[in-house]
């Protein structure tokens, strides 16, 4: 079986509503990682210093609350294991890729190294990551099967799953009860009720409340989809594994909607994609579905300060499979120059293995991805993340496996599906034109790698 925080994008270095990145910033060095890597010889990394305790450098992204949490795992690790010093190398998720991939370039990568999905490959592909498999002091054994082989390429382990998320609608109980319709029954519910709810709930408040806002600019729902046709948006070799006849059949979709006025016009949808999660119309109460990963159910409700639900995807039980999976929110990685790899190893195991590290992290990083020890802190989330743990045990059973890696250049599509969801949006492309043009750029992007 194969499997972010998750946390839609011109190429400006800025966050995308889901935490990604906007452009793809490794590969202007590419040819610098990969002739530095493979000629490094143990030059990066930790040290050791003059008091014998060996030094290691890990690195993550993320805003200041995340920082100071990890810093207080840092300083419960280094209590139990005094041979130890972790050294923090974090900065903001717009400078992350180009700070990691110019240290990487000059041989000095982080020991442990924070990654994201999209970029696993590459890091992985030209020999940057060690294989986490060979560590003895790595425990792997108690990951969720669900997402424990998404960092595995090409018979090696080169990421460990932080934590796991799910994609979803999420609908306004108070937008609904408004227009006076009601909730569907998410496991029985098709794509053409979907399309139907979200135009009547914009007809019978005569468009106060909009139906569902664009899902067109986010590749997970295409995704989701597509594994509903026993397809899927890329294959385990990094190629492309949909039919341009599925494609045009999900931008029909958001098409259908636009005609209708069951979601936002594409001016509309410009701008609430520009303002990020919290320009959402759930966030400002002007729309009752939106699509977000489980991890951001606890921003929605907050800033909505409505009741906010958590739905599967339309056609679960409609469609010819089960489509949702579990993602992992972000990769824990060591660094294949790392001059103590076992050391490295230890930390990591303590991220992900351990209550002490899990009681601080939370669902920071995704709901924990071991088992046991996600078990062990659902008590103590936050009611939004206790939510989402529920629905991520209720999903559980319905999910039939999970994805591979992406391609390199995958990150290119983040920047490609909206400017083709827009251009759809204002007429200038069919969704058939938007199909064939989304499979030319994005496989241009991938076999440019």
């Amino acid at each position: 079986m194969r499997a972010h925080p998750g946390n839609g994008r011109p190429r400006a270095r800025s966050l995308s509503s889901d935490g990604r990145l906007r452009r793809r910033p490794l590969l202007k060095i590419a040819a610098g990682v990969s002739a530095v890597v493979l000629a490094a010889t143990a030059c990066g990394g930790g040290s050791g210093s003059d008091d014998g305790v060996v030094e290691l450098r890990f690195s993550w992204w993320g805003a200041d609350d995340r920082h100071a949490v990890t810093q207080q795992v840092i300083e419960e690790f280094e209590a139990a294991n005094p041979d130890i010093r972790i050294v923090g190398d974090y900065t903001d998720w717009a400078s992350y890729w180009d700070r990691l991939a110019t240290s990487t370039a000059a041989g000095d990568a982080p020991d442990i190294i924070t990654q994201e999905e999209r970029y696993l490959r590459e890091y992985g592909d030209r020999g940057a990551l060690a294989d986490l498999s060979e560590l003895e002091s790595l425990d792997l054994s108690n990951i969720d099967p669900l997402v424990a082989e998404s960092g595995d390429m090409n018979g090696q382990t080169y990421g460990v799953a932080t934590g796991v998320n799910a994609y979803t609608i999420m609908a306004d109980l108070d937008a609904f009860e408004e227009a006076g319709v009601e909730l569907p029954d998410d496991e029985t519910w098709s794509w053409d009720d979907y399309v139907d709810l979200a135009i009547e709930i914009s007809e019978t408040t005569g468009g106060d409340i909009l139906g569902a806002q664009s899902m067109a600019y986010n590749e997970a729902g295409f995704q989701i989809f597509a594994r509903q046709k026993g397809e899927n948006l890329y294959n385990e070799d990094g190629t492309l594994g949909y039919s341009e006849e599925t494609l045009t059949e999900w931008f029909s979709i958001t098409d259908r909607l636009l005609e209708a006025e069951g979601q936002p016009t594409a001016s509309e949808s410009v701008e609430i994609e520009a303002l990020g999660p919290d320009g959402s119309v759930l966030a400002t109460n002007t729309g009752a579905m939106a699509h977000f990963w489980t991890n951001q159910l606890g921003q929605q409700t907050e800033t909505s300060g409505h009741e906010i639900e958590l739905l599967r995807y339309p056609g679960e039980s409609t469609e010819d499979r089960a489509g949702m999976f579990f993602k992992p929110a972000m990769f824990y990685s060591v660094s294949a120059e790392s001059e103590h790899p076992e050391e490295a190893g230890r930390f990591v195991d303590f991220l992900v293995n351990s209550n002490e590290a899990a009681e601080l992290i939370l669902a920071d990083r995704g709901l924990p991805a071991n088992i046991d020890v996600r078990g062990h802190i659902v008590s103590q989330l936050p009611e939004a993340d206790a939510r989402s743990a529920v629905f991520l045990s209720d999903i559980e059973g319905t999910i039939e496996d999970g994805n591979p890696p992406p391609p390199i250049g995958a990150g290119e599509v983040v920047d490609i599906i909206k400017r083709i969801s827009d251009d759809m949006g204002f007429g200038e492309l069919t969704p058939e034109e938007a199909a064939q043009q989304f499979t030319e750029e994005v496989e241009a992007a991938t076999e440019a790698s």
